[in-house]
């Protein structure tokens, strides 16, 4: 039986358009991000006030290793006090640094978190991590033929402070996800794209400098 709705005419596509802000006020000023009041014109939609977290956007990578059909991806654990959860993740971080490239920062993350650099890089994935909450675009990395780097003159301190880290096999992975025993939305996204993309020979892969129109600081 049919649903009533029509199939798209066009590809599947966001569309980036933001629309009309009639008001603006800075409801908290945070050590990190900031929480904003705004007021949206909708059209026929009328006007509406929406409040949510102003963020900078971030990047995270999938560092991959290891022969074809037994890659294996590395993981942190970091303990993540909103949801009081050592939650395991892959490599992340903020663009907080004005004008630095995405995969600079990719590479940078990398090096504070897991001591390690690549000399392969494409864009995985791009997200929005909680649309109806905060603005943070985020840009998932593919790093390919890993090895050992260090960031100098960078302290792990804090959560980072002694995170465990571990390689894990792609099947193993997606196991873990799919039984409830991994959550956190970034890693779930990655390793996901990562196997699709594993699936199609890499064929579907972004270049490392690929455009990024969803975020307004790189359009």
């Amino acid at each position: 039986m049919s649903s009533g709705h029509d199939r798209l005419s066009t590809p599947l596509t966001d569309r980036v358009e933001p629309q009309e802000v009639t008001s603006s006020e800075l409801v908290y000023h945070g050590r990190v991000w900031d929480v904003m009041s705004e007021r949206v014109h909708l059209g026929a939609g009328g006007e509406v006030t929406r409040d949510f977290v102003r963020h900078t956007g971030a990047v995270a990578v999938v560092a991959l290793r290891g022969d074809p059909g037994a890659e294996e991806l590395l993981f942190i654990q970091q303990y993540r006090h909103p949801v009081g959860t050592f939650d395991w993740e892959v490599p992340a971080g903020l663009l907080d640094k004005p004008g630095e490239d995405p995969r600079d920062a990719a590479a940078r993350e990398l090096r504070e978190e897991a001591d390690l650099d690549a000399r392969t890089w494409h864009v995985l994935v791009d997200l929005f991590t909680s649309p109806g909450a905060l603005s943070e675009n985020l840009r998932v990395f593919l790093a390919r033929d890993v090895h050992p780097a260090v960031a100098e003159g960078f302290v792990r301190e804090g959560e980072e402070l002694g995170m465990p880290t571990g390689w894990v096999s792609l099947p193993a992975a997606i196991e873990a996800i799919m039984a409830g025993r991994v959550h956190n939305g970034i890693a779930v996204s990655a390793v996901l794209a990562t196997e699709i993309a594993r699936q199609g020979d890499w064929a579907a892969l972004r270049p490392a400098d690929a455009p990024w129109p969803a975020h307004p600081a790189y359009r």
